[in-house]
């Protein structure tokens, strides 16, 4: 369990935090989103336990992170986007230092085989890190977080540097953590690539949270269903009677498919369709579409403009 209460961090002439408050339950995969100098590294080091906030108070599995640092750097673990490598030690010996850091003392060579291995570094295990090529870099940098098995991950940029075959792997091992219990938290400017993995989302702008929810909580709290409909002839015929619908919103359509996004829950999906039906339209199928993560934030944003406006 993560807990961050009235949060705030001020760097001379800017506060990078304000009064920031969210609960993170374990074992969910949180996507920490928000434009540049919204707050997220200094989110991430403050949870980290390696930056003192101004005001607030954060615990992370029942530990107070001003008070009890140590405890917090054995059940968390932190990649920063500036990661540091031990340059002149091989791959071996940059994990086997980490485990020792940590204090692993058993089976450490395991460990240590293991992890590269997720990471696909173990046949580079003989070679000094400064000869890695930048995304064997960040791999290596990846593995070192994970070396002491955390309950807790926390991940800045973890995808940067890396081709597009790592960063499906990337996702993949994530996924596979969170199923064997851990909890993460990622900041990315990716946001295609976060919804491939990401259950929740915390949206940081100008050092204030704007919004915290489930991806799929998202679309039920705004009452709207998207839907893919195919038909089998040309939609632009029946455009007429679709977009005189009530309640039913004509997002694009192109050929033979119209994606429409429906005001109300699967009842009013239901009775979209029968309606479709009795006025005799050519529908081949209808398919719900989640909501992307970039159309969640898009949303987000564009619902606080709005209040700024009014304000």
């Amino acid at each position: 369990m993560i807990e961050v209460k009235d949060l705030c961090f001020d760097y001379p002439g800017k506060r990078a935090l304000d009064h920031v408050s969210f609960t993170i339950t374990p074992n969910t995969i949180t996507a920490l989103v928000g434009p540049n100098g919204a707050g997220k590294t200094t989110l991430l080091r403050c949870l980290a336990a390696l930056d003192r906030p101004l005001h607030g108070s954060i615990k992370i599995d029942g530990w107070e992170t001003d008070r009890f640092s140590r405890q917090i750097h054995e059940v968390c673990s932190y990649l920063s986007d500036f990661y540091g490598l031990y340059d002149e030690l091989t791959v071996t010996q940059n994990l086997t230092f980490f485990a020792w850091s940590h204090h692993c003392e058993d089976n450490i060579d395991k460990q240590v085989k293991e992890t590269a291995k997720r990471l696909d570094i173990w046949e580079y295990r003989d070679v000094a890190a400064g000869k890695l090529s930048r995304g064997l870099r960040q791999r290596l940098a990846i593995a070192q977080t994970l070396i002491h098995r955390p309950k807790i991950l926390l991940l800045d940029e973890p995808s940067a540097g890396l081709d597009p075959e790592a960063r499906f792997h990337l996702s993949q091992m994530l996924i596979q953590l969170q199923k064997e219990g851990m909890t993460i938290i990622v900041s990315s400017h990716i946001l295609s690539e976060l919804e491939d993995y990401s259950s929740h989302m915390i949206v940081l702008d100008e050092g204030l949270l704007v919004k915290q929810c489930g991806l799929t909580d998202h679309q039920s709290t705004n009452n709207k269903i998207t839907l893919k409909v195919e038909f089998s002839e040309d939609v632009a015929l029946h455009m007429p009677v679709i977009q005189s619908l009530s309640d039913v919103n004509v997002k694009s359509y192109e050929k033979q498919t119209v994606i429409l996004e429906l005001q109300g829950n699967q009842q009013s999906q239901q009775q979209l369709l029968k309606t479709l039906i009795e006025k005799q339209l050519p529908i081949i199928s209808v398919q719900e579409q989640k909501q992307r993560m970039q159309d969640v934030y898009l949303d987000i944003t564009k619902q606080k403009a709005k209040a700024k406006a009014k304000e």
